[in-house]
């Protein structure tokens, strides 16, 4: 009997550590997903979850071994990895936005004869594009899928800020980094704030070289039955050729969320 309770005992104490292992694990690629920044460093890490260094060190390990998190040899700052946006791709797979979103980036990519996406929120700041449709032509724009953008910069990012509870907006502002991805973007809270009351007012957003050098784009949001945007749809393009055609542009881009919008039972 006393040995058939000593492996009893050594089985709940390993099954503990395991799980404890794999808490960490998660709290670790949580903790990715709600900062701002790409990266993170050891000690970043070990003082946002009060865990030793010796611990994180040991997980990222693990899950660098997976390719959940890649190491910056240069810089020794770990981000997440491909397996981890490959995670993200598969949930992408299945939310219905996106399903339903297709057709209408097609359509919309054909009728402007520019590059259509699809983005929707990630966490608290910022988003990410989870389609996109480009026209058979020789210059075009394209973005990257499952890259994260603040809320400020570009937009779709500000079609998306804009049109968020005013709490949730004046959190972002009074508590993200404004930080400048281009030289365009706006990084003064005040002028940012007139910004998106425009936005909201007209309906729609305008970018020049905010979130990339060369690129111009016009962007709406897809409203669900509360009002909120459940994604954001925009057209983009190389910026000298698409200023020529930002109106035609934003007029298909406003049809085509007005009516996706209504399919997701926004009846404003």
């Amino acid at each position: 009997m006393p040995p058939r309770t000593k492996t009893s005992d050594n089985g709940a104490t390993s099954s503990s550590a395991t799980i404890a292992t794999v808490e960490r694990a998660a709290d670790i690629l949580l903790l990715f997903a709600d900062r701002p920044g790409p990266d993170l460093g050891v000690t970043e890490i070990a003082d946002a979850l009060d865990l030793s260094k010796a611990a994180v060190h040991r997980v990222l390990a693990s899950l660098r071994s997976r390719g959940l998190v890649d190491l910056d040899e240069r810089s020794r700052r770990y981000s997440l990895g491909v397996a981890a946006m490959r995670l993200g791709l598969t949930y992408l797979d299945r939310i219905d936005v996106r399903r339903v979103g297709r057709p209408f980036l097609e359509d919309l990519s054909e009728r402007t004869d520019e590059t259509a996406t699809l983005s929707v929120l990630l966490g608290d700041h910022s988003r990410i594009y989870v389609d996109q449709v480009t026209p058979d032509r020789e210059v075009i724009m394209s973005v990257t899928i499952g890259e994260p953008y603040p809320l400020h910069a570009g937009a779709s990012s500000r079609a998306f800020l804009a049109f968020l509870p005013d709490e949730e907006v004046n959190a972002y502002l009074e508590e993200t980094p404004l930080d400048a991805v281009t030289a365009s973007t706006v990084v003064d809270a005040e002028a940012l704030r007139a910004d998106l009351a425009e936005v909201r007012r007209q309906g729609w957003a305008h970018s020049h070289g905010e979130r990339m050098d060369g690129a111009a784009s016009v962007a709406a949001p897809v409203r669900g039955s509360d009002g909120r945007p459940v994604a954001v749809l925009s057209v983009c393009g190389p910026a000298e050729r698409f200023e020529r055609e930002v109106d035609a542009c934003r007029e298909a881009l406003l049809e085509t969320a007005g009516v996706l919008s209504r399919r997701f039972g926004w009846a404003g």
